[in-house]
C-alpha cells in the first residue's frame, strides 16, 4: 500500500457528520437508541427510489469539485461535485454522495455496538480492529452473510442519496482489509462492493471506485461505473483508473506537484482538482482550490 500524507479526506467535518454522537440523518439527527434501530444517517425514503437502466455516468473530464468538508455554490464551470451523504446535492450538476462503505465514521462505535456488534471486526482478544489514522473501526464483511447485513444497512444510506437527488455515489475505503490485521482479504472487498454496487444501480445510481488503485479492473467487472482517486498524480496510479473506467476518473490532488503530474499528463483526459486537505468550504480558513 503506498503511504500517503494523513489529509482530511474521506472526512466531512464533525459539525456536518454528527449529531451528539451520530452521523446526521438526511433532514434531522438519528438518536443513538432509535427504537427501530435504524443506522446512522438513515433515510426514511422508499427502499428503490430509482430503479434499473435509469443510471447516469459523470461525463470524462468534466469540471470538478471535491466538497466532502462542506458544501458552498459550486465555481463557475463546474459541473461535477462531490459531497458527503448528509448534504444536499447542488443544483444543476451532477451530483455524487459520498458514503462510508468500509468503516465506521468516527463517533459512531456506540451506536454499532448498540445495534449490530457482529458487525464490527475484532481479532482475537475480541478487540476491535480500528484504522488507527482516522479512528474508524472496520466493519466485519469476512463471510457472505455479514456482507449481506451490512449491504442492508449501508444500501439505506445509498437509496437516502437516491432519494435527495444524487446521480451517484462513491463507496469509501475499498482497501480497508489493509487495514485489518489480514483478517480480511481483497475479495472479501470485492464481493461486498458487488452487493453495494447492485443496491447503487437499483436505486437508479451510478456507484464510484474509491482509491485502491491496483482493483480498478476487479472494480469495473464488479459493477463499479467510474473512479475517484486522491492523489493518483502524486503516486503515479491516474492511468491504472483511466484504463478501466474509460477516463471517467475524477481526481483530488492535496500538493502543488501532484496536481503539476496529474495535469500534465491527464489535464486533456481526467477531471482534476487540488483541494486544501481538511476540503474546508469557500470562504473558511485554509479554503483552496485549483484546476489545470
Amino acid at each position: 500500500m503506498v503511504h500517503r500524507v494523513l489529509s482530511a479526506r474521506r472526512r466531512a467535518p464533525a459539525a456536518v457528520l454528527l449529531c451528539g454522537a451520530l452521523v446526521m440523518a438526511v433532514g434531522g439527527c438519528t438518536a443513538s437508541d432509535d427504537e427501530d434501530g435504524a443506522a446512522p444517517g438513515r433515510s426514511t425514503a422508499p427502499s428503490t427510489p430509482g430503479g434499473p437502466g435509469k443510471v447516469a455516468l459523470p461525463e470524462p473530464g468534466a469540471a470538478f469539485d471535491y466538497q466532502i468538508g462542506g458544501a458552498y455554490p459550486p465555481p463557475t464551470g463546474v459541473r461535477v461535485v462531490s459531497r458527503d451523504r448528509a448534504a444536499k446535492p447542488a443544483p444543476g450538476v451532477y451530483n455524487i454522495c459520498y458514503v462510508n462503505a468500509f468503516q465506521a465514521q468516527p463517533d459512531t462505535e456506540r451506536w454499532w455496538e448498540a445495534h449490530h456488534p457482529e458487525l464490527l471486526l475484532r481479532d482475537d482478544d475480541g478487540a476491535l480492529v480500528v484504522d488507527q489514522d482516522w479512528d474508524e473501526a472496520v466493519l466485519d464483511i469476512s463471510t457472505a452473510a455479514k456482507r449481506a447485513r451490512l449491504a442492508e444497512v449501508v444500501g439505506e444510506w445509498i437509496d437516502g442519496c437516491a432519494a435527495d437527488g444524487f446521480q451517484g455515489v462513491e463507496a469509501d475505503n475499498l482497501d480497508s482489509n489493509e487495514r485489518s490485521d489480514d483478517l480480511l482479504t481483497a475479495q472479501d472487498n470485492m464481493a461486498f462492493a458487488e452487493l453495494l454496487a447492485d443496491r447503487a444501480h437499483a436505486a437508479g445510481l451510478a456507484i464510484g471506485q474509491k482509491n485502491a488503485a491496483g482493483l480498478a479492473r476487479r472494480g469495473r467487472d464488479v459493477g463499479f461505473d467510474f473512479a475517484v482517486a486522491e492523489e493518483c498524480g502524486q503516486y503515479d496510479e491516474c492511468g491504472a483508473y483511466a484504463d478501466a473506467y474509460d477516463d471517467r476518473v475524477l481526481v483530488i490532488e492535496y500538493r502543488s506537484d501532484g496536481l503539476a503530474a496529474a495535469c500534465a499528463e491527464w489535464g486533456d483526459r481526467l477531471s482534476v482538482v487540488e483541494r486544501d486537505l481538511d476540503v474546508v468550504p469557500e470562504g473558511e480558513s485554509g479554503y483552496r482550490r485549483r484546476t489545470c
